[in-house]
């Protein structure tokens, strides 16, 4: 998911600058108002097990599911949830115990116990969905419940990112007997012991969620009731806004759409726009199966034609900035080695890492994109991606497309041999931006296994849960990745909030995996 951070600063950078004037004539009222929060939203789950997605159905996770730790608002490390308490037990950071808090239920009214715990964990591995969050436990040995309260994880190796596992929705908890261990449960229910239960859910069109009244865990919820509408068109979206069909809107927003939103028309409408430094990055994949894009050359000479500038003036006009790493910029140990290595845009360089090659005839690839995860602004993107290589004459690019479920099966099965995929941070972590892209089994499908990042720099980062000495070790990766070309970073994008000028809240809404955190927005009302 999958993003899934300021290493550890970013998320204190989700405190937002509201780009309009609030209403003085209103006040703060705190889940008082029965009338559901309307969100819309066009990242639609893509199932309801989180056994089995690692993708923007953690949006929806996030508010139904409680996992033992969490990350609260402007937190730079994982916070207890369900769990009492969490501490690694060894030096080496290989054991770690979690208490758990007393008198915990699921909505079924199960206890969430020490082996409703562990069935949640086991079963990820167990079910082994290719799209599910699996690669995130990797480090995962075995899981021991001394007693009820009392959950011990034995790790394979030294792992000092492990509570930022557990505080991700990767880590949902799910009720034992609703949730099959060796399968994903598909009957279209959840039963979690999040701030909030499902009570209603229409695939691709709406989820109703209501107060979880047996809930114990660290949000405070500032409304009753939220219902989420899932939008396949962002421009109908920003029409519910404006029309106040729904209360707020959050991912899929395009650069234009976003503009109008900011405007003074909108405003005179009685929207506003909250703006948050984010940590969501683009990228492209390249499959090593293609006898094309196997050619290391090949791979050089588009990440040498690639201008980022224009790219993100063209398509995403101010909200997004050029990207040279997949670390982005804010993330302790960021730096820029793909323009270090290739600096801007030049044909004349890119023709010669061809012909040096051997490569004299135009490079025929297909591109793929998704057409419903990232917004409208994709196709764009691509377009122009496809202009700017077909213009240098070294490339004819051909641009095909599919929706979220079948790309994502296509890119899984290797299918492509190249495409675009988005990095929303699963944790706080410059961690998070290497590992999830690296080994045979990973976030893109497509086996990467870099020697030293594998076996010596991931290894020696995570023997230290002070998350700041490993700086040297991420610097390191970052210059294999540019060296190896396996991943081509674009740009890294702001986040955005629109909502009515009567909702507050939304400038505490995001959670440091960017899933938006429902109980946050409440309704004003009159003095």
């Amino acid at each position: 998911m999958f993003n899934r951070t300021r290493c550890l600063q970013i998320t204190a950078a989700l405190a937002s600058i509201s780009l309009l004037a609030g209403c003085g004539l209103l006040s703060d009222d705190s889940a008082g108002d029965a009338k559901p929060i309307i969100v819309g939203t066009t990242s639609a789950p893509s199932t309801l097990d989180p056994a089995a997605a690692w993708d923007g159905s953690w949006e929806l996770y996030r508010n139904v599911y409680q996992t033992l730790l969490a990350f609260p608002t402007g937190s730079t490390k994982p916070q207890p949830d369900a769990a009492q308490s969490c501490e690694f037990t060894d030096a080496a950071s290989q054991a770690y115990r979690c208490t758990l808090r007393k008198g915990l239920k699921f909505s079924n009214g199960e206890p969430l116990d020490a082996k409703a715990v562990k069935h949640s964990l086991d079963r990820i591995k167990t079910i082994g969905s290719k799209v599910g969050p699996k690669d995130l436990f990797g480090s995962l040995e075995k899981i021991e419940t001394p007693d009820p309260l009392t959950v011990v994880f034995h790790l394979k190796t030294s792992d000092a990112t492990f509570p930022y596992v557990l505080g991700s929705p990767a880590a949902s908890l799910v009720a034992p007997k609703e949730y099959p261990a060796d399968k994903v449960r598909e009957d279209g229910k959840v039963t979690g012991s999040g701030p909030f239960v499902l009570d209603s859910y229409k695939e691709g069109s709406e989820a109703v969620l209501g107060r979880n009244e047996s809930y114990t865990g660290f949000a405070n919820r500032r409304n009753n009731a939220v219902t989420i509408r899932y939008f396949t068109d962002s421009q109908k979206m920003v029409s519910a806004l404006k029309a106040k069909e729904i209360d707020a809107t959050y991912r899929g927003l395009s650069a234009a759409e976003i503009r109008d939103l900011q405007s003074p028309e909108a405003h005179a409408l009685g929207v506003q726009v909250v703006e948050n430094v984010g940590a969501e990055i683009r990228y492209l994949v390249f499959n090593p199966k293609d006898p094309q894009v196997n050619k290391l050359p090949v791979r050089q000479a588009i990440a040498q034609l690639v201008d980022r500038g224009a790219l993100v003036s063209k398509v995403y006009q101010g909200t997004a900035e050029p990207l040279y790493s997949m670390v982005p910029k804010g993330v302790v140990s960021h730096k820029t080695p793909f323009y270090d290595k290739y600096g801007h845009a030049d044909v004349n360089k890119a023709r010669k890492i061809l012909k040096d090659a051997g490569i004299t005839q135009p490079v025929e690839l297909t591109f793929w994109y998704t057409t419903d995860r990232y917004g409208s602004s994709t196709a764009d993107e691509f377009t122009e991606l496809k202009r700017q290589l077909d213009e240098s004459l070294l490339f004819k690019i051909t641009l095909r497309s599919q929706p979220w479920k079948a790309f994502q099966e296509g890119y899984k099965s290797q299918e492509y041999p190249v495409f675009g995929r988005g990095w929303f941070p699963d944790f706080p972590d410059p961690d998070n931006f290497i590992a999830p892209f690296v080994g045979k089994e990973n976030a893109v499908g497509t086996p990467y296994e870099p020697a030293d990042i594998l076996n010596v720099l991931l290894p020696k980062s995570r023997r230290d849960s002070d998350r700041t000495a490993g700086a040297k070790e991420f610097e390191q990766a970052q210059q294999i990745f540019a060296e190896d070309v396996r991943l081509l970073p674009l740009w890294q994008g702001k986040l955005y909030v629109a909502a009515g000028e009567d909702i507050a809240g939304a400038e505490r809404a995001l959670d440091p995996q960017t899933a938006m955190q429902m109980w946050e927005l409440y309704r004003k009302t009159s003095w």
